[in-house]
């Protein structure tokens, strides 16, 4: 059916004060379209059309009527509310005019007047629903059953969503409503290795986490792909024998800044290759600013908030160094610290702000000492020359995620909370704090309502003694939780704002991981169901039978049966068991005598000649006894001088007087 198009004008009623309401006349005689132009088309709308869309609506309501009839529903989906004008004029006339009545006709007229407002609400409210398919009968009412399963759904909805548990609440504010909003209820432990695990650090879409050990290993974890054996699917030694102090993600995750005990900082990428590795200033320059890099051990490092390539380090040269990837041979800005004497002083660990407008850093000499980058950093903006003690190193500073506290951790066994807006003095003192490391750090909850730390062993502790994470409320102050962790040391928390799960460093080279079933999602949670499966290696077997010439019985080679058999077969061959010459039984002289005593006789017996030249006889009488026979029948040397030097002349032996024998006369 082809309907006409309906507008929308002006209504005007022709209604005089005095005139009486007809309320038997049909509405649309008494509908009045305005000369304007309607909405949706231009020019003047006819009454012949109007009338028209009229009977329409008129055919339709019909048709729906006798579909409801058929089907045995009362109404389809979403309906506007139908109201007639006149009746609406009547019922405020009424109200007018018997404004003097009794106090029961008032409380009618009222009774009335708010059916009318709930009647309009509800409408309001279904169109603000979504119904689908037919609305319940007039009648129906929901039974207890059904109002409670309703109320145990919208529980279930609001428990599993995070955002509706992070609302402000007043039982939240309690210490026990804290209390159950720590993620704790499960734990599991992966092993990094037997050594210390001084660095911890995960990327921020919680996909990854990497930890470091006081033994310069450095190991990968990935979450997705780990299962219940908790194995590290890489281990590296990046910084040689150096320990790793820190570790950074960047703040897109793909690269991670490595903090050890030497004086060069390195960048890894996601995979764990070098990416950059800083350049070393040379330590007989006094001057700092004229080094290109740190001249001794570094002590911390930080990326920045919002620049995806430059990172923050700090060393025991008494300066700051703010690097930038794409430069590696030279660092960008330095900063000098310098105590209250103007002395140097060691920068222990440092922290940019969320907005990162200030550079922080925790001093040896107990002083926290702020920069702000947006102006020189020659003079400190924020200076607390007394926040601990002074020679006892300020292990961490953390910035809340609003940015309005600072969080400082001390090896003075103190923990102390500030605001950023008054920093004269703390807002509070955590005390009885005993910390081992000097790498001990402290952080905030994702909602700022909590601050966490760790508590080391005491010297004197027993074996059944454990080591604990405290837990305090960041507004009152008031201790939350004690959470007991292991036996060994606790040196590094992390807290992951989109895990929701707390990540421990042991002293026992474990790492702790908390977590909530409702509360935490991902991370550990997807690895401690998944089970362990050996992989099965496809065997391959041949369907010929191959024969090699020298597998022939002829060929083969006896094997023997035991181990034990061939070992006592070799040690009876000299050349396989390596045994040493036997000793000469016969003869004098030994080993040596038998092979020639002098060079001459070693030479004669290795010629192979038949006369044997004794050892023991004189030299010289061996050789006069071959001179007669030389002197007649001559073979070597007399043929030769025979020509040159036919008479042979000889030394003479007459000696002068006065010179002794052995001294030769100089011949002129």
């Amino acid at each position: 059916m082809n309907k006409p198009k309906i507008t929308f004008g002006k209504i005007q009623l022709n209604v005089k004060k005095d005139e009486p309401i007809e309320t038997n006349k049909p509405a649309e005689d008494k509908v009045e379209v305005a000369p304007t132009s309607g909405f949706g088309t231009f020019g003047k709308q006819e009454r012949n059309s109007i009338n028209n869309a009229i009977e329409d609506l008129a055919l339709d309501d019909a048709e729906s009527q006798q579909v409801k009839d058929i089907m045995g529903i009362s109404e389809f989906g979403r309906r506007a509310k139908s109201f007639d004008i006149t009746k609406e004029i009547a019922k405020a006339r009424e109200k007018s005019t018997v404004s003097s009545t009794s106090t029961s006709s008032e409380q009618k007229t009222d009774g009335k007047a708010n059916e009318n407002a709930s009647d309009s609400s509800n409408s309001d409210d279904d169109d603000d629903d979504d119904v689908v398919g037919p609305l319940p009968p007039k009648d129906f009412q929901p039974t207890e059953q059904t109002s409670k399963t309703k109320k145990k759904t919208d529980d279930n909805e609001s428990a599993d969503s995070y955002d509706d548990l992070s609302d402000s609440e007043d039982d939240d504010e309690s210490n026990v409503g804290l209390a159950n909003r720590i993620p704790a209820s499960h734990e599991v432990t992966m092993v990094h290795g037997t050594r210390s695990v001084l660095a911890l650090a995960s990327d921020p879409s919680g996909a990854r986490l990497a930890s470091g050990s006081i033994d310069s290993s450095l190991c990968f974890w990935n979450f997705a792909g780990m299962d219940t054996s908790m194995r590290s699917f890489r281990t590296l030694n990046p910084a040689e024998n150096y320990p790793i102090r820190a570790l950074c993600y960047s703040v897109t995750g793909d690269m991670i800044l490595i903090v050890s005990g030497n004086s060069q900082a390195k960048v890894l990428d996601r995979d764990g290759f070098e990416k950059l590795e800083c350049v070393k200033g040379d330590q007989y320059i006094a001057d700092m600013s004229r080094t290109k890099g740190h001249t001794a051990q570094l002590m911390s490092g930080a990326w920045h908030p919002h620049q995806k390539g430059e990172f923050l380090t700090s060393a025991m040269d008494s300066t700051l160094r703010i690097w930038d990837v794409t430069n590696k041979n030279h660092h960008k800005i330095i900063i000098k610290v310098r105590s209250q004497g103007g002395l140097k002083t060691v920068p222990n660990s440092c922290a940019f702000t969320p907005d990162a407008t200030l550079v922080g850093t925790g001093c040896v000499d107990g002083s926290i000492q702020m920069w702000d980058t947006r102006k020189t950093f020659v003079s400190t903006t924020h200076c607390i020359r007394q926040a601990h003690q002074k020679g006892s190193e300020i292990s961490s500073i953390q910035f809340s995620y609003a940015g309005n506290k600072l969080l400082s951790r001390s090896l003075d066994e103190t923990m102390k909370i500030w605001d950023m807006r008054a920093l004269k003095q703390p807002l509070h003192i955590f005390d009885d704090l005993y910390a081992r490391y000097d790498t001990t750090d402290c952080c905030f909850s994702p909602d700022d309502r909590l601050v966490v730390t760790s508590q080391c062993l005491p010297k004197d502790y027993s074996p059944e003694n454990q080591s604990q994470l405290v837990l305090y409320n960041a507004n009152t102050f008031e201790l939350v939780n004690r959470i007991s962790v292991t036996e060994a040391h606790v040196i590094k928390t992390l807290w992951h704002p989109k895990l929701n799960q707390i990540f421990v460093g042991c002293g026992d080279g474990s790492i702790k991981c908390y977590y909530d079933e409702k509360r935490s999602f991902r991370g550990a949670k997807l690895c401690v169901t998944k089970t362990y499966r050996k992989k099965k290696h496809a065997e391959i077997g041949g369907i010929s039978q191959v024969i090699t010439p020298h597998a022939l019985p002829m060929f083969r080679q006896e094997k023997s049966r035991s181990s034990r058999k061939k070992m006592e077969k070799d040690r009876l061959d000299p050349v396989k068991s390596r045994r040493p010459d036997l000793p000469i039984t016969s003869g004098q002289g030994g080993r040596v005598a038998s092979s020639g005593g002098t060079l001459s006789s070693y030479v004669i017996r290795n010629l192979g000649l038949s006369k044997r030249v004794e050892d023991d006889q004189d030299p010289r009488e061996a050789i006069l006894k071959y001179a007669k026979e030389a002197e007649e029948d001559p073979y070597w040397i007399a043929p030769a001088y025979s020509k040159t030097q036919p008479k042979a002349i000889y030394s003479s032996t007459e000696t002068t007087e006065g010179e002794p024998e052995a001294k030769k006369p100089k011949q002129s």
